[in-house]
């Protein structure tokens, strides 16, 4: 089987399990974020070079506290800016020249801040209901359009900034961390996935179309940074892919670096909505 094959085969897979797990119930949808979150703590511990026992327990009981018993809005706040902070750690990392290796300390914070919260935050979008004080999974809450949406939009900036990249790209954006990505490529990711918010709130979701062109403008930023973070990662540790569980794609965090990096930043923005309207 060729790898252009494998690579669309694996591909499918992943997109269908992601889907199905997000449309079929609440329960399902914490499940399966839930294992991913597992896998690429392992992942991540391998980048940083960190043993992964007590990585995995501090994760599950996490996600497990936050995710499985109602929380008040102020803790998800709380979770917000912590995730926030630590995504700005994770951006002068990037432009960091030379490669450090990282203490004790920074690992567990990036750890935390840069994985294992915005996984959180993320599987809150769904719930989000301003006009509760709880955010409770067993509620009529769960929104599962708005996580579909979500992953459509970053597949298409992901999708066309790789076409448009390769048939016309010529200006490095990053060159010193990912020599293939070019500016070119990332303003047509960025375009296509405007496109992809603008329909998808027209037609899918009835919302907003404001809003999720807005959304989409997030996704295309600050996804294609996440995307250069965890290359920063990766090329640090001196190898290609973070796992090779997915054939033609790497490891599971290859595929959630964007989602991990836009989680904080979708749901800051869902708190501006609430406050100013």
């Amino acid at each position: 089987m060729n790898t252009t094959l494998t690579r669309a085969l694996s591909g499918a897979v992943y997109v269908l399990l992601l889907v199905s797990a997000t449309l079929y119930s609440p329960y399902s949808f914490l499940l399966l974020f839930g294992l991913l979150l597992l896998f690429s703590v392992v992942e991540f511990c391998k980048l940083i070079h960190l043993k992964s026992i007590v990585p995995i327990l501090l994760a599950t009981i996490a996600f497990v506290l936050f995710n499985l018993n109602n929380t008040i809005k102020t803790n998800e706040i709380l979770l917000l800016i912590a995730a926030l902070l630590v995504s700005i750690r994770s951006i002068l990392f990037l432009f960091e020249k030379h490669n450090k290796p990282l203490d004790r300390t920074s690992k567990y914070v990036f750890l935390i801040g840069y994985l294992v919260l915005p996984i959180i935050i993320f599987t809150k979008i769904p719930f989000l209901n301003a006009d509760d004080q709880f955010i409770n999974i067993h509620s009529d809450n769960y929104n599962p359009k708005i996580i579909i949406s979500i992953l459509v939009i970053i597949w298409t900036n992901d999708t066309f900034a790789y076409l448009v990249g390769r048939s016309i790209g010529k200006n490095k954006l990053f060159e010193r961390v990912s020599p293939k990505k070019t500016i070119e490529g990332f303003l047509g990711g960025a375009v296509f996935a405007i496109i992809a918010g603008f329909l998808l709130a027209k037609f899918y979701l009835s919302a907003s179309i404001i809003h999720w062109v807005i959304i989409a403008l997030i996704i295309g930023m600050f996804g294609t940074i996440g995307d250069l973070i965890e290359s920063k990662f990766k090329r640090n540790a001196g190898v290609k892919d973070s796992g090779a569980i997915m054939p033609g794609h790497g490891g599971f965090l290859d595929r959630l670096d964007s989602i991990i990096f836009v989680a904080p930043f979708i749901y800051l923005f869902y708190q501006i909505i609430y406050y100013v309207s």
